[in-house]
């Protein structure tokens, strides 16, 4: 599928005009996005602006109103839930997890789609698992069970577990949550690596400004579900717009190696 689309020259995920509501409450309205075989893409904005939403509506969770999601150039709503789940895999914001699994068990679940009605997991599934695991310093944690382990543990075994699926497309909500300085970074940098020598997509909804402008090839910028912004880490995090947005003053300045936008809140150290 993913050396079908380069070849057509489709995107990995195409997003028109779509509307999604709960009840007579508008959470997204006329979004249009476009994601590229390797890109990372990251959706940036203030709490309520429609970032879960859009990624519930690209995994189809929620049915929109209106608009609709291609996945590498087809309709998603025509796609079976099988077909979506090996086209895309989606790291959840604050999931329920068994707690009585063990890590390996529940990165292993990330093989389902691949697996036929009744078929147990074979050594390629735990290869594949194993892999993830690697790369996502989680291989300690195999055998240990989920209810014993720390909120970060736990984010890095649901990246991994989307990791093991094996998709083009990844869709991250909050991956970095729960996580330390160290790992947040190591994880953007792992996406960043996987759409460089991978092919794969990434679309990641990340509340730190600066470490989505550091690792993100393009930025969207949602607020009060509508695209208000969309292009370079640079041109989207001006200080204006951030102000506008975010109803805060900050200091957007510059990194001393990247050059990329480094933010910090306004105020004195008192």
């Amino acid at each position: 599928m993913r050396a079908l689309a380069e070849e057509r020259g489709e995107a990995a995920l195409d997003v028109r005009d779509l509307t999604v509501a709960y009840g007579a409450r508008v959470a997204l309205r006329d979004v249009s996005l476009s994601l590229p075989v390797g890109e990372l893409l990251g959706l940036v904005g203030p709490n309520g602006s429609g970032k879960t939403t859009l990624i519930r509506a690209v995994s189809g969770v929620v049915a929109p109103q209106a608009g609709g999601v291609s996945l590498d150039g087809d309709d998603a709503l025509r796609l079976s839930p099988k077909e979506v789940a090996l086209r895309v895999a989606v790291v959840p914001q604050n999931p329920q997890l068994p707690p009585a699994f063990t890590a390996l068990e529940l990165v292993l679940m990330g093989r389902t789609p691949h697996l036929k009605l009744l078929q147990g997991e074979g050594q390629g599934d735990l290869h594949a698992a194993r892999r993830a695991m690697l790369a996502t310093d989680s291989w300690e944690l195999a055998e240990r069970r989920i209810g014993e382990l720390s909120g970060g543990e736990r984010q890095r075994l649901l990246v991994a577990r989307a990791l093991a699926q094996e998709t083009p497309l990844l869709l991250l909500d909050e991956p970095t949550a729960h996580l330390d300085v160290g790992h947040q970074a190591a994880t953007l940098r792992l996406m960043a690596r996987l759409c460089r020598n991978e092919g794969k997509a990434v679309l990641a909804a990340v509340h730190d400004l600066t470490l989505a402008a550091q690792f993100c090839h393009r930025l969207v910028m949602l607020h009060q579900g509508r695209v208000v912004a969309e292009g370079s880490p640079g041109d989207v995090l001006t200080r204006e717009r951030l102000r506008q947005v975010y109803g805060t003053s900050l200091h957007v300045l510059s990194h001393p190696v990247t050059g990329r936008p480094v933010l910090a809140p306004d105020g004195d150290a008192q």
